[in-house]
């Protein structure tokens, strides 16, 4: 049998000294959302008749899982980063911003850093083994026109599924980089064929997924940030076509616009031309960037981020 104390004096005031409010010190915006937290959990706790063995079960886990670094890597996988993006979509779409490409998660490996091109570029250190893949398309305005000097940042893995840095066997940056688009809003970029990869079996987040009965994988894709200056800053990626997890992906970031067909070219010329030693895949993901009079929107949100520089 549950007990009601939620709405008891005690526990209101423990509420308010809790989330500060009882003084006129700190910041009122934390105090708001602490005490909208503390409040939704207490409640979470009577509602469910959560036991003591629970909530400490729950505090340990915490510890493991910011130990872990894993605390970036569970929040899509509990669909927070998808959640974001709709909440983004819609307030786009209420100030008259909608339309573009769509936006999709950034995920956690993001690396600041990559060296820029100009119009075309090599991702792979030349000792990374995997098929040969050349990614390009055209960015382009609302009207469909060219933009020229558009800054198109890629970062993708491995045939492993392991990212550069994190993957400390892989070379410095390999596998990112940016690319200025040229006058005709084109840009091109030599790569491998990404493969998805896996949350660790035995780490912190597919703990929670197996008590959900989830798996923990990513289909292979490739992450973009695109921006331009009057232009609103572009989070998204693409999703290979044809992947066993393309729409079955862990973290929610699939969207239909946003799978592409890996096209197999044989043509010996374009083999030539792209300096491949035999069959590769073409991917074309062309891209729209709606313009932006707020010069806020230009830039990727702030978060942690790796950097060498």
């Amino acid at each position: 049998m549950t007990v009601k104390t939620i709405q008891t004096a005690a526990v209101q005031e423990l509420l308010k000294k809790v989330a500060g409010l009882d003084n006129d010190q700190g910041s009122p915006r934390a105090k708001e959302i602490m005490y909208r937290l503390m409040s939704d959990i207490y409640k979470i706790i009577e509602d469910l008749d959560i036991t003591p063995d629970e909530f400490w079960h729950a505090a340990n886990y915490l510890n493991e899982l910011g130990t872990n670094k894993e605390a970036v890597l569970l929040a899509p996988g509990l669909g927070f980063d998808h959640f974001l993006d709709i909440r983004e979509d819609a307030k786009d779409e209420a100030a008259g911003l909608a339309g573009g490409t769509p936006r999709t998660i950034e995920g956690p490996l993001y690396v600041e850093g990559a060296p820029t091109s100009q119009t075309e570029t090599r991702m792979d250190d030349g000792n990374t083994p995997g098929q040969g893949m050349w990614l390009h398309g055209q960015v382009r305005d609302e009207n469909g026109q060219p933009i020229a000097g558009a800054l198109v940042d890629i970062w993708h893995a491995d045939t492993k599924g392991g990212y550069s840095f994190f993957d400390t066997t892989q070379s410095e940056l390999n596998l990112r980089r940016k690319v200025l688009t040229d006058e005709n809003g084109h840009y091109f970029a030599r790569s491998i064929v990404p493969s998805g990869y896996g949350c660790p079996p035995e780490g912190s987040s597919m703990k929670v997924l197996n008590l959900l009965g989830r798996h923990g994988n990513r289909p292979a894709h490739i992450h973009y940030f695109v921006s331009k200056p009057g232009r609103k800053h572009l989070t998204t990626q693409i999703n290979l076509a044809g992947d066993k997890y393309t729409y079955d992906d862990f973290a929610f970031a699939t969207r239909n616009e946003l799978v592409v067909e890996a096209v197999p070219s044989n043509d010996p010329e374009m083999i030539k031309k792209h300096e491949f030693d035999g069959e590769y895949l073409d991917v074309e993901f062309n891209i729209t960037l709606i313009k932006s009079e707020k010069t806020e929107l230009e830039d990727k949100h702030t978060r942690a981020r790796v950097s060498l520089v």
